[in-house]
């Protein structure tokens, strides 16, 4: 089979198109054969060996895709050949023709979703919903900041505060990340590359109940003086230190807490899959697809994402 692979730790450009051997299933495991892969950033970390990550080689990236089941292991429960399913943290790799995943981290795919749509599933809308009601507890009528709102994770935040009834704002870095916002429903859009951008939230009567931070070595210090009394502020992202003023966290009675899906049980995933799955049947939630890239394009696609300015999510696009 196909896959992109790697020999050692190291920048995107080493990443090569490779024909390797179609990956065997123990009885517990189920054979995909892969329609779509997801990038996030979290594989470029892996693929470089940084911020505590590691990888075995040869090494094909990517955790997130979606596809078809082919082969079904002889204990697996709840899954047959031919199913369409989307799946995260699987074993080989989404960045290949076939890959192996374990029932615990694999799910039915919406039937009105396709396999492109369904490859931005398993890190973005598992993430933004573990934030927003798993770490925050958010509910409805809360006044909520998605903090650099644009990217695969924003948007599903974004879609996922609005359908709950909360109060949104969301920040971009351009206008056509502030389009996109408002496209997706969202009334109050602030630039955050703007200076103060911040400033007419930062008092306990027009401050956040939940913030959620996709940078918080950039943005926390500031987050801390818009919250609401009692408000909390869930980091989703971070790429290096801050320092803050923790009296602004006494004075409101608020939190900062962390958001990783590497300490969310597989009991945990299946029921924010299954919470998830209606609202994708009725179209309340969509990904938004910024480019789709071949197989033998993912070096870029390991570029790309790691730009500012995202506009949604990026895809391999393998298998029809």
């Amino acid at each position: 089979m196909k896959a992109m692979q790697m020999k050692d730790y190291g920048p995107a450009s080493d990443l090569t198109l490779t024909d390797t051997d179609q990956p065997t299933i123990n009885d517990d495991q189920l054979l995909v054969k892969v329609g779509a892969a997801g990038v996030n950033p979290v594989d470029t970390y892996i693929r470089s060996g940084v911020n505590n990550y590691k990888a075995n080689f040869p090494h094909t990236p990517g955790s997130d895709g979606a596809g078809t089941v082919v082969e079904v292991g002889s204990k697996v429960t709840g899954f047959q050949v031919g199913q369409r399913v989307y799946f995260s943290r699987n074993q080989g790799g989404s960045s290949a023709e076939f890959t192996v995943c374990n029932m615990t981290h694999t799910y039915p795919l919406a039937d009105a979703l396709s396999f492109e749509e369904g490859a931005c599933l398993g890190v973005p809308y598992t993430t933004a919903h573990r934030a927003l009601f798993g770490r925050a507890h958010a509910k409805a009528g809360d006044k909520v900041l998605v903090h650099g709102a644009t990217g695969a994770v924003g948007i599903a935040t974004v879609q996922l505060a609005l359908a709950a009834g909360m109060d949104v704002v969301a920040s971009s870095g351009t206008e056509a990340g502030a389009e996109l916002l408002r496209q997706q429903g969202v009334q109050t859009v602030i630039m955050h590359n703007e200076n103060d951008h911040l400033a007419p939230f930062q008092t306990l009567e027009t401050g956040f109940d939940v913030i959620i931070e996709m940078l918080a070595n950039h943005n926390l210090d500031q987050d801390l003086k818009a919250l609401a009394f009692g408000g909390c502020v869930a980091v989703i992202g971070n790429r290096g230190t801050v320092e803050i003023n923790p009296r602004d966290l006494m004075a409101r009675d608020a939190s900062v807490v962390g958001v990783a899906l590497a300490n969310v049980t597989p009991a945990e995933l299946a029921l924010i899959a299954k919470a998830l799955r209606p609202l994708f049947e009725k179209g309340v939630l969509r990904p938004v697809i910024r480019h789709t890239y071949a197989l033998s394009e993912l070096p870029q696609a390991h570029e790309d994402v790691m730009k500012t300015g995202a506009l949604g999510n990026l895809v391999i696009r393998i298998n029809a």
